[in-house]
C-alpha cells in the first residue's frame, strides 16, 4: 500500500473554491495509486467564523477566564469542523473517505495544554481504515493527553501532525500545501526578485523557519528529517512541485548545495532590544534567573563585563521592564526592532561573509544594532523602519549572486 500524507492549511480550506483546488491535488494522488492521509487546519484566518483566532475572540482572547484545558476544548473545534466539511466534499464527489480526530488517528501528546508535544503515534486504526477507503481526513493541531483530555499542539501544529503521521506510516512523502509556491530566498511580499527554491536541505529550511519564514513549522521539518522522509512545500493554487525538502546529500541540481553560500534571508519583526547594566557575573545571573522564573524567552543574547543585551517580543516589553525594575536593575530599551537572518549551509568557515553584510548595509545607511552568528546563520538587528531596505540589500548581495553562479 503506497501512502502519502498531504496537509492543507487554513487558506487552502477557507472556501468552496479553495477546497476544490485541494480536491484536485488529492484526485491526482489517487490516480497515481496512492492512499492519502489528509491533515487539515481550521478554516480560514481571523474573522472567518471557525478560524482559531476567531474562536479565541469568542472567549475574550487573552482576557478569558477559561483554563488552558478548557481553551483546548474550544480550539480543537476549528480543525474538527474543517475535517467534517472536507470529508463531506470528498463523499459528495464519490471518493471513499472517512474522518478522524487527532486522537482517533492515534496522536498522543505529553499533556501540556495549548502547547502539547507529540509523544507517540499509533497508526494501527489508521492503517486498517486505509484498507477500505482511499482517503482519511485527520483533524490537525490536536491529540489526546495521557488522561484522555484534548490537547492542541501550538501554532503550526497541523504541520507537526502531518509530519508525525507521515513518519509513523512510513509514507512515501509529506506534502505541505499552503498559499505560496514553496520556500523562497526571501519574503516575496517585500523582495520583488525573491525566487523559489526547487530543492533545499532539512537543516536549511528548518533554520529559515525558525528565523521567521512562515511556510512550514520547524518542528515538522525536524520530525521528517529524523526519518528522512521527503517533504514538499507546495501551493494549493498551482500545479507546480514547489520546494522539495530532503537530506543534504540528496539535494540535486547543477551545483552542490555546499557551494550555495546563502539559502535565503528571513526576518522577524516587533522586537525590543534591552540593555541591562550589570557589575558582576552574580548580578548577570540574577537578571537571567528572574526572567527565566517568569518564563520569559530571550533572544539575541550578548554578555559583556558591564551589561547584558537581549531582545524580547514587543508584547513582552512592559512585563520584562517591570520585573527588572522591581529587582533594581537599570535597563535601556530600543523599541521597534527587527531581526534579519542570513541562512545558508555554506556559511561555515567562509571568510568575508560579515564584511559583505556590513558593506551592503552601510551602502544603504542602515545601522546594525546587534549581531551574532552560528555555523549556518548570521543574525543582525536593525530598526524596523530599515527592515525592507535591509532585507533587499542583503538579498541583492547574497541571493542574486547565487542565482548568477547557478546560471
Amino acid at each position: 500500500m503506497k501512502i502519502i500524507v498531504q496537509k492543507f492549511g487554513g487558506t487552502s480550506v477557507q472556501n468552496e473554491e479553495s477546497r476544490q483546488l485541494a480536491f484536485n491535488h488529492l484526485q491526482n494522488s489517487i490516480d497515481q495509486g496512492y492512499k492519502v492521509v489528509v491533515v487539515v487546519s481550521a478554516i480560514g484566518r481571523l474573522g472567518d467564523p471557525y478560524a482559531t483566532d476567531t474562536l479565541l475572540e469568542l472567549i475574550g482572547a487573552k482576557e478569558t477566564r477559561l483554563s488552558l484545558r478548557e481553551q483546548d476544548m474550544l480550539l480543537s473545534v476549528g480543525e474538527t469542523i474543517s475535517t467534517a466539511v472536507f470529508t463531506n466534499m470528498l463523499l459528495e464527489a464519490g471518493i471513499k473517505a472517512t474522518a478522524f480526530s487527532g486522537a482517533q488517528a492515534g496522536i498522543r501528546t505529553t499533556g501540556e495544554y495549548t502547547a502539547g508535544k507529540i509523544s507517540e503515534v499509533d497508526v494501527t486504526r489508521l492503517r486498517e481504515t486505509l484498507e477500505t477507503v482511499d482517503i482519511v481526513v485527520v483533524a490537525g493541531f490536536q491529540g489526546s493527553a495521557p488522561n484522555g483530555d484534548i490537547t492542541t499542539l501550538g501554532r503550526g501544529g497541523s504541520d507537526t501532525s502531518a509530519a508525525a503521521l507521515g513518519v509513523a506510516l512510513a509514507a512515501d512523502r509529506i506534502d505541505i500545501f499552503t498559499d505560496v509556491d514553496g520556500m523562497f530566498t526571501a519574503d516575496p511580499r517585500i523582495v520583488k526578485n525573491a525566487r523559489s527554491l526547487p530543492t533545499v536541505s532539512y537543516n536549511e529550511v528548518s533554520n529559515m523557519a525558525y528565523q521567521g519564514a512562515k511556510v512550514i513549522h520547524p518542528r515538522a521539518v525536524e520530525i521528517a528529517m529524523q526519518a528522512k522522509i521527503p517533504l514538499r512545500i507546495r501551493s494549493t493554487y498551482l500545479e507546480g512541485e514547489g520546494t522539495l525538502v530532503t537530506s543534504q546529500t540528496d539535494v540535486s541540481g547543477r551545483f552542490d548545495v555546499k557551494e550555495r553560500l546563502v539559502t535565503g534571508i528571513a526576518h522577524v519583526t516587533n522586537l525590543t532590544q534591552l540593555r541591562v547594566k550589570t557589575d558582576s557575573v552574580h548580578t548577570q545571573q540574577k537578571a537571567f534567573s528572574i526572567l527565566a522564573e517568569a518564563s520569559i524567552s530571550l533572544d539575541f543574547i550578548n554578555i559583556s563585563t558591564n551589561e547584558i543585551v537581549f531582545t524580547v517580543p514587543e508584547r513582552k516589553r512592559e512585563h520584562v521592564l517591570t520585573l527588572l525594575k522591581e529587582a533594581s536593575f537599570i535597563a535601556e530599551t530600543t523599541e521597534n526592532c527587527a531581526k534579519v537572518s542570513i541562512v545558508g549551509a555554506g556559511i561555515a568557515g567562509v571568510p568575508g561573509v560579515t564584511a559583505k553584510i556590513v558593506s551592503a548595509l552601510s551602502a544603504k545607511n542602515i545601522a546594525i544594532l546587534q549581531s551574532a552568528d552560528s555555523h549556518t546563520t548570521v543574525w543582525i538587528l536593525v530598526g524596523e523602519t530599515d527592515l525592507i531596505a535591509a532585507v533587499n540589500a542583503l538579498h541583492d548581495e547574497f541571493c542574486i549572486e547565487n542565482e548568477l553562479e547557478e546560471e
